[in-house]
């Protein structure tokens, strides 16, 4: 919408450039107006009182609701049995004893007209959201990632399971441990004696492990494990993708390398898994590390 002082403007720039030799068409075009609209301003006294719009009187429409009605649908979403309802089970409800006095739309717009439409049955207040918690490692032993993935085996529908853990300031790989089955106990052992290889027994500042949300890592297990030892679990952000994307990339090389399976040609698991893992950890560590 155009104001007052704004079309008499244009307009008269447009008088300025026709009298100058410019043709009214490309002249409006420069303005941001239509031809048509400059005709109507001067046929209907637009430049002289301005858009009617605003002042104009519209009719009641004829389906509108009366303020009786408008009350009664007032009166029975307050009734006791609707007072926490919201207006799409209203009208069902209603429906279902055969009575029918509005639309859910204008049950909306009534309770909404008198501060009655929000939070009503199983909404809940907003809360304030607060920033996510973010861990920097200015330095080594601050804060270690870590992570459990797949190594194909031999057997077709069969894997090895390589937990690992890495420190994020310096991408050093400070522990790791293969294992034929997934299992917290595993991943608590890993934790253990990664703490005691790293010293962090003598640290004022324990530091803090960063994993996903996993069921292996998230385990009462391993939880306790961490509490006992005084490090503090921190865990990735729903529909936050990158969140532990060093040791998601370092552990992303393991299931593609079938290297690792070949390797395995003892008819015993645990062994296998003990004499051969390693070498293609160590093999992905030096590829990552030297990126």
């Amino acid at each position: 919408m155009i104001g007052l002082e704004d079309r008499q403007a244009l307009a008269r720039d447009i008088d300025v450039a026709h009298a100058t030799g410019a043709r009214l068409r490309p002249a409006c075009e420069t303005a941001g107006i239509e031809l048509r609209t400059l005709q109507r301003w001067k046929a209907r006294e637009g430049l002289t009182a301005g858009d009617g719009r605003p002042q104009a009187v519209r009719p009641m429409p004829s389906h509108a609701l009366s303020q009786a009605e408008r009350a009664q649908l007032l009166a029975v979403a307050n009734e006791p049995r609707f007072a926490a309802v919201p207006p799409a089970r209203i009208v069902p409800m209603l429906a279902d004893e055969g009575i029918y006095l509005a639309s859910e739309s204008s049950f909306s717009r009534v309770l909404r007209e008198h501060g009655q439409n929000a939070r009503r049955g199983r909404a809940k207040a907003p809360k304030a959201s607060r920033p996510p918690t973010t861990h920097i490692a200015t330095a080594v032993r601050q804060v270690w990632c870590w992570d459990m993935t797949y190594l194909p085996a031999t057997v077709m529908g069969r894997w090895f399971h390589l937990y690992l853990i890495l420190d994020l300031y310096s991408r050093k790989i400070v522990g790791w441990e293969v294992h034929d089955t997934d299992d917290a106990d595993h991943a608590a052992h890993l934790v253990r004696r990664t703490a005691l290889a790293e010293g962090i027994a003598i640290m004022l500042t324990k530091p803090v492990l960063h994993g996903d949300n996993g069921s292996t890592l998230k385990a009462t297990t391993v939880l306790a494990m961490l509490n006992w030892l005084g490090v503090k679990p921190s865990y990735s952000r729903p529909r936050v993708s990158d969140d532990k994307d060093y040791v998601a990339y370092c552990t992303s090389f393991a299931p593609s390398d079938r290297s690792f399976a070949s390797r395995r040609r003892s008819d015993s698991l645990a062994p296998c898994v003990l004499r051969g893992a390693a070498s293609p950890v160590g093999s992905y560590s030096d590829s990552f590390l030297s990126l």
